[in-house]
């Protein structure tokens, strides 16, 4: 929360501020404005009251400081309990609440209660806006904000500020004319005592001020300076309200709270005085990567320090042009303007463009599309409160106009219910993602997928059932994907095609058990949790300009930094009732420092630029980041399709491949096994017989297409499966590296037509392939490099360090090195000759940290290796410093 600005955006329970305050007063959606003097009130976006007004204590913030953002800004990492019980609080002494029931109503007397329909959980009261009365923007200025709302089809603002002359607050209404009676709900003041005021009616007019005294208090003042005269009222126990007759001028009124002094807000005071309120620009240099790979990693450093003190935990990059400028938005709320992301990334200047969001995680830039009717290009925010569209008005390169563009969708106060995503659609609309964990209650939209018409005025519910969706939108096609969180009903990692209202199988523990609304529509493919334990947000590459990844879908894991190409054939996904093509999951790289949340294509430089922050579980190293992945321009050896086939599994490729490697079935190691989707916290590996475990594979053939790019392995048995792992070790034909795993869930299994797929007419040898009978020779490390490669051990360790692909720790400076064991003896343990055969004859005996997690790769290798082998390949690690 920064000091001085004039909002903040929160939740804020009021559930318990003492005796004669409502009991459900909770705003899921407020608007915390700052009056200066400590003074604080809290504006309920939805029922469009005043939730709550109250003088805070020195030197203390104004709420407690248990939501995400707020706690974890200080201490990295803090999270927040599941549920609504432990929620900010305001901090200090309240004076005037509302309960749930709308500030303004039409008609002659106002009723107390909510009349918003009901979410699932009847007690709920995150509903959503009203249908006839709706927030529509805040603009600050200098000690206060201008609200503007619509009423009854009417459109009115009101001015919010700090007293001068008084220690309280005061609040303008600007009505048009209306037809009708409007009641104007103020408020119940603290130590109200019945029969403190004779009289229970006030006229209220054009002559002055009513002062409505309390001991120890304040003064209610009401002055109506424009329209005929209205009433105030007081219930018998203390409610306030302001009856307004038809206008055919409208009216215009103050409201204030004062110490006893005048303190009707003056119209200078009013006025905004235009000024930018953050004229710094602080200047970062890129750190380009000196890796010679194919691709790398560079580091643009984060504006931090900075003038506001302000930490920068950057969720999403938008990209404003082809310049190199961009908007970024933090976890606190912030959004930045950023320029200079293109060539050696010289100078990347930040400017301080808004503030006072509520846990964004996501920004958006829509440019203009005149088929669409948008006019200009526009910036656009998903936090808790809603869609906001961000508005500089004056060009100073500062938002002075926050436009609630969309919030027609419900928010809980949940801690889970978190603004997940938010992508553009190729017409203007916007796709948003919401969090679906539900402690307390059930909620309206609680772990959906949205669509959003272009005007924001109405959205489509297109998927649902979901944990913790992060998505991806296709910008030409309009196809959505979307992640999930391994949980309860949450098998392992999935990867949803989201459409027509699916629903996609996860229901909140709160919910009757195993209680399924509809069937289950199962994901494109899993992912095992070990390899990807957090998927976040997917990214098409159109428009890269990065060789073999141009148009390809990027996948961003979380946990662990890593981001995941994603092989999919997208035309024969969006036919219904077609065959359900497979789709593959590959790693691309891990050299990440940062927690990936989101990645973007620059269209400048045609690069990959990934941002993330700190907060949930993560082995990153830093706490937040923004970094480019660039190609050198240098070939990488990818694979491009993988088809599971009655015969096997057939990969293409985008080189040629070394023929020998190729047709080598040692070249391939598999696993396949089943999930179960229970209540419970995800779920064991399971055989094909329902035991517990993965079956391990052993290929019986490999063929080389005639044109030397694709690659069938023959697997005797195939069959559909939940999890399927595919590792290969193989080089080009010039001598290029081309290992790497491949995840995938092998739905269906095609027919293997060998003329059809550019393999001549072969006849695919299926015969079971036992373990080899070997010849004892003498032990040497060119022997164990031989064994590295006949027995697939490359598909899984790497010889040079790298992780990429990897389900198991690299070879490289492993012997003699300490390890520190997570599974099995746990503890400390040399990575002696010893500690070598152990890991290969039993794998699970001692799992190294970091691989606790990783069961789904390493066979055991028992009497399938003999003495003299085991021997060379300890000899073989032993040479690699």
């Amino acid at each position: 929360m920064e000091p001085d600005f004039p909002f903040f955006s929160s939740v804020l329970d009021c559930r318990e501020l003492g005796e004669g305050f409502p009991k459900d007063n909770l705003t899921p959606r407020g608007l915390i404005l700052n009056l200066g003097h400590n003074l604080w009130a809290c504006y309920d976006t939805e029922l469009l009251r005043i939730a709550c007004i109250w003088e805070g204590e020195a030197g203390k913030p104004p709420i407690t400081m248990t939501a995400l953002a707020t706690g974890s800004y200080y201490v990295a990492g803090q999270k927040t309990k599941d549920g609504q019980e432990d929620l900010p609080k305001p901090v200090g002494k309240v004076w005037l609440a509302n309960g749930l029931y709308p500030g303004w109503q039409l008609g002659d007397k106002p009723t107390f209660t909510d009349p918003r329909e009901p979410a699932p959980s009847q007690e709920e009261v995150g509903r959503g806006p009203m249908a006839d009365v709706r927030f529509t923007r805040v603009r600050p200025f200098e000690g206060g904000v201008e609200i503007g709302v619509r009423l009854f089809g009417l459109e009115a603002q009101c001015t919010v500020m700090g007293l001068p002359e008084a220690s309280f607050f005061g609040q303008t209404w600007e009505l048009p004319d209306h037809k009708q009676p409007l009641v104007m709900c103020i408020g119940r003041t603290r130590d109200y005592r019945e029969g403190k005021l004779t009289a229970e009616k006030f006229e209220v007019n054009n002559l002055g001020p009513l002062l409505a005294k309390y001991d120890e208090f304040c003064s209610l003042q009401i002055s109506m300076t424009s329209g005929p005269k209205g009433t105030l009222r007081r219930s018998a126990d203390g409610y306030f309200w302001l009856e307004l007759p038809p206008s055919e001028e409208g009216h215009i009124f103050d409201i204030s709270l004062v110490d006893g002094k005048p303190g009707i807000v003056s119209d200078e005071a009013k006025e905004a005085d235009g000024k930018p309120r953050w004229t710094e620009v602080v200047a970062t240099q890129g750190e380009l990567s000196k890796s010679t790979d194919a691709y790398v990693v560079d580091t643009i450093p984060l504006p931090v320090p900075n003038p506001w003190k302000r930490n920068v935990r950057l969720a999403d990059i938008a990209f404003l042009n082809d310049h190199g400028d961009a908007a970024g938005v933090t976890f606190d709320g912030d959004v930045w303007l950023i320029s200079g992301l293109k060539g050696d990334l010289e100078k990347v200047t930040w400017k301080r463009f808004a503030s006072g969001l509520h846990e964004p995680m996501s920004i958006v830039a829509r440019p203009a599309n005149q088929e669409s009717g948008i006019k200009d290009q526009e910036l656009f925010v998903f936090d808790r409160s809603g869609i906001w569209k961000l508005m500089d008005t004056n060009g100073d390169k500062e938002c002075d106009r926050y436009e609630m563009f969309c919030n027609l969708f419900a928010q809980t106060a949940e801690t889970r219910e978190f603004p997940n995503s938010m992508k553009l659609g190729p017409n203007g609309e916007l796709y948003i993602s919401k969090g679906g964990q539900e402690g307390a209650t059930r909620g309206k939209h609680n772990g959906t997928v949205i669509k959003i018409a272009p005007d924001g005025k109405s959205f489509d519910i297109i998927g649902y059932g979901l944990r913790q969706p992060f998505i991806g939108v296709h910008p030409q096609t309009g196809m959505v994907t979307a992640s999930d969180q391994q949980g309860n009903y949450v098998p392992s990692t999935p990867l949803q095609l989201i459409q027509k209202h699916h629903f996609y199988g996860h229901i909140p523990t709160i919910a009757k058990k195993e209680k399924y609304p509809e069937a289950i529509t199962e994901p494109l493919t899993w992912i095992p949790h070990p390899v990807n334990p957090s998927g976040a947000t997917q990214t098409w590459m159109v428009g890269a300009k990065m060789g073999p990844l141009n148009d390809e879908l990027i996948h961003v894991g979380y946990h662990r930094p890593e981001l995941f190409r994603v092989l999919m054939k997208v035309p024969e996904l969006q036919v219904e009732g077609a065959h359900r093509p497979t789709t593959t999951v590959v790693s691309f790289t891990r050299d990440l420092e940062i927690p990936p949340l989101n990645a973007q294509v620059n269209p400048a430089d045609g690069q990959l630029y990934v941002v993330g922050f700190q907060v949930w579980g993560t082995v990153a190293t830093k706490l937040s980041g923004l970094t480019r992945v660039r190609w050198t321009g240098k070939e990488r050896v990818l694979l491009k399709d993988l088809t599971p086939t009655d015969k096997g599994i057939l990969m293409r490729f985008n080189a040629k491949l070394d023929p020998k490697l190729a047709t080598d079935p040692a070249s391939y190691s598999a696993e396949r096994w089943n999930y179960q989707r229970t209540a419970e916290y995800g779920s064991p590996h399971l055989k094909l017989d329902g035991s517990a475990g993965q079956e391990f594979m052993t290929a019986s053939s490999a063929y080389l297409s005639e044109d030397g790019m694709s690659v069938l392995v023959g697997f005797p048995a195939m069959k559909a499966v939940n999890q399927m792992r595919l590792g290969w070790g193989l080089k080009s034909v010039d001598g290029s590296k081309a290992e790497n795993t491949a995840y995938f869930t092998p739905w269906e299994l095609m027919p293997f037509d060998g003329v059809k797929e550019g393999f001549g007419k072969i006849e695919v040898d299926l015969t079971p392939r036992a373990a080899a009978a070997v010849v004892a020779v003498k032990p040497t490390a060119e022997e164990g490099a031989r064994l590295y490669q006949m027995f697939g051990c490359m598909a899984c360790h790497s010889i040079d360090g790298s992780l990429v692909g990897k389900v198991g720790p690299s070879w490289k400076g492993l012997f003699g090195s300490e390890r520190e064991i997570a599974k099995g003896a746990k503890g400390k343990f040399k990575a002696d000759a010893t500690y070598l055969r152990e890991s290969i004859l039993n794998p699970s005996a001692k799992v190294v940290k970091g691989f606790e997690k990783f069961d789904t790769g390493m066979p055991i290798y028992n009497g399938i290796l003999n003495d003299s082998q085991i021997e060379s390949l300890i000899l073989y690690i032993e040479t690699l410093k």
